[in-house]
């Protein structure tokens, strides 16, 4: 990969002086000219107005992929701590890396993160990147991206993962864009083709009908989106290090495109915090009109758990999306969970199958969600969950 400037078409405007996050464009008279300082991250290219600025990429027979080494782990924040599904991809990582016997990395972004080297340390990570700026005290995708690319174009990572939450589904692609590499979005499941070295992803297909195996044979890095929840994160080892790489950055706040003005939550959907709950109590189709919802959620209430649903449910207008469990809704991974009047559909089952213990109730034998469920109940859940619904009642008052 190389960038160069057409002198004919340069203009002088120094956009790219601005845009560029590592300081590598430099102006020689009213000409922009690259300097060795730079990253390839393509940040120059996006916003020069009169495409004077040029990625020539190699073509894919030139690619050596040899010389990409290492597992990357791209770090989400919640508020000053690493996220959730972070923690969960450096567990995966640090299988993946074992595997091929290199190093696990964790990118951090952000303003005043460094305090966050010793948790990636204990979960797994062997070495952390971090890149402060007060342009990047909040994710927005331009910054973001032209960071990362140049970090990835630097440091040539064979394996790079990203959280399937609303921030990695909007970089991942960008960045699968910038590096002219692969993107599996969505994957259930990693694993390494040893001889091959190769990252084996496979994801729902077809409408969860089919499970899909891909690979990324020829281009680098070989990249994945995980959904929060998918993966279970390892146990954290207290004073276990990782190493520390600063990188130093220069990002000017005139050129990103985007203001954050003010973030508003959702309080009531962030009430029902379905990836983090211990217990789920979830209604499908079989409560037969919105109002039966009750019996869930008393249920739920009494055990200490939250309400969650399925899709046809949520389609009908039974119940807020933020309660959706399943391969288009949330994934969840609770100590217990009870599904009741769910038949089972494939894209359910994608988002729940990883429960501890699974307790469905359903008046028909066959149903599908039998198959996965360590508790069948058949009968009807009219009857059953308030029954239950006592008898947990008695039980925690007893205690």
């Amino acid at each position: 990969m190389d960038i160069r400037v057409d002198p004919e078409k340069c203009t002088g405007c120094q956009l790219c002086v601005k845009a560029c996050p590592y300081a590598a464009v430099e102006m020689q008279g009213d000409i922009a000219t690259i300097t060795a300082a730079c990253t390839l991250c393509g940040a120059c290219v996006s916003v020069c107005p009169v495409g004077a600025i040029i990625r020539e990429m190699p073509d894919v027979a030139e690619i050596d992929t040899s010389n990409y080494q290492g597992v990357w782990v791209i770090a989400e924040l919640d508020e000053d701590r690493l996220a959730g599904v972070t923690l969960e991809l450096l567990g995966k990582g640090r299988e993946l890396a074992d595997a091929l016997e290199t190093p696990l990395s964790l990118v951090v972004l952000g303003n005043g993160v460094g305090e966050l080297v010793t948790p990636a340390g204990e979960y797994g990570a062997d070495r952390v990147y971090l890149v402060g700026d007060p342009v990047l005290e909040q994710y927005r995708t331009g910054p973001y991206t032209d960071v990362i690319a140049g970090l990835i174009n630097k440091y040539q990572p064979e394996i790079v993962l990203i959280g399937a939450t609303e921030q990695g589904r909007d970089l991942a692609p960008r960045l699968a864009v910038r590096l002219e590499t692969g993107l599996t979005a969505d994957c259930t499941g990693l694993d390494i083709d040893s001889e091959a070295r190769l990252l084996v992803q496979t994801r729902p297909a077809f409408g969860g009908s089919i499970m899909a195996r891909i690979i990324t044979r020829n281009h680098r890095p070989q990249m994945a989106t995980v959904r929060p929840r998918v993966m279970r994160r390892a146990e954290p080892q207290p004073g276990r290090e990782a190493g520390l790489v600063e990188i130093p950055v220069k990002l000017n706040e005139e050129s990103v495109l985007t203001r954050i003005v003010e973030i508003a939550r959702d309080q009531s959907s962030q009430a029902v915090n379905l990836q983090d709950a211990d217990i789920i109590v979830s209604g499908g189709r079989g409560l037969k009109k919105p109002e039966n919802f009750a019996l869930v959620q008393e249920l739920a209430e009494v055990l200490g758990g939250v309400v969650g649903a399925s899709r046809p449910t949520v389609d009908e207008g039974w119940i807020p999306a933020y309660h959706q469990v399943g391969q288009t809704g949330r994934t969840v991974q609770p100590k217990l969970y009870i599904a009741c009047g769910i038949s089972g559909a494939v894209q359910h089952l994608a988002g729940m199958a990883g429960a501890d213990c699974i307790v469905a109730i359903n008046s028909d034998p066959n149903a599908p969600i039998f198959g996965v469920a360590h508790y069948a109940v058949v009968g009807d859940l009219f009857e059953i969950v308030p029954a239950l619904t006592e008898i947990a009642r008695e039980e925690l008052e007893g205690d």
